[in-house]
């Protein structure tokens, strides 16, 4: 039943990070949203498809974290961690993306300003010239929270893993 707690937590930890991250990047940019990613909301409300989004972008991104996650704190015959044990380390890997991601996005949007970066191809086209840095900071700050998200759940798995181990002395 506790990694079915630990799976569940991370599924909704990564729900929770995805609608906040994308309440305010629906802002930022709305086309970001409704020419940048598929028409399957039928909306242009920034709240509607920053909740949407954030639901269908991340569930399972929380799964895919979740599962080893779950057997890293519960597999085999070391001292087990409970799913309350890892609400601090998820914590912290939230707030690590968020910063990851603010920063990301703050970098874009400084090098499309500059020119440095832009869009091509039909996309450029097919969003408003005067929204393509916005648009770029939504893109920069959505890769870091994936790329950030992915390492760091690597991270907190091999982390908890790791807390396993029996004290020195009890091997002895």
């Amino acid at each position: 039943m506790e990694a079915i707690k630990i799976i569940g937590m991370s599924i909704a930890a990564a729900i929770f990070y995805g609608v906040v991250h994308d309440q305010i990047t629906a802002r930022i940019c709305v086309e970001y949203f409704t020419i940048g990613h598929p028409p399957i909301f039928g909306t242009d409300d920034p709240t509607l498809l920053g909740l949407g989004w954030g639901i269908v972008a991340t569930w399972w991104a929380g799964l895919l974290v979740g599962i080893p996650l779950a057997i890293a704190a519960r597999g085999g015959s070391r001292p087990q961690r409970s799913s309350a044990s890892l609400v601090q380390p998820m914590t912290k890997l939230l707030l690590g993306m968020a910063i990851c991601a603010g920063l990301a996005g703050l970098l874009g949007w400084f090098l499309a300003r500059l020119g440095a970066v832009y869009l091509t191809g039909p996309i450029a086209d097919e969003v408003p010239s005067d929204r393509h840095v916005a648009f770029l900071t939504d893109l920069w700050v959505h890769l870091a929270s994936y790329m950030c998200g992915f390492l760091g759940g690597i991270v907190l798995i091999v982390t908890v893993w790791r807390s396993r181990r029996p004290a020195m002395a009890e091997l002895m």
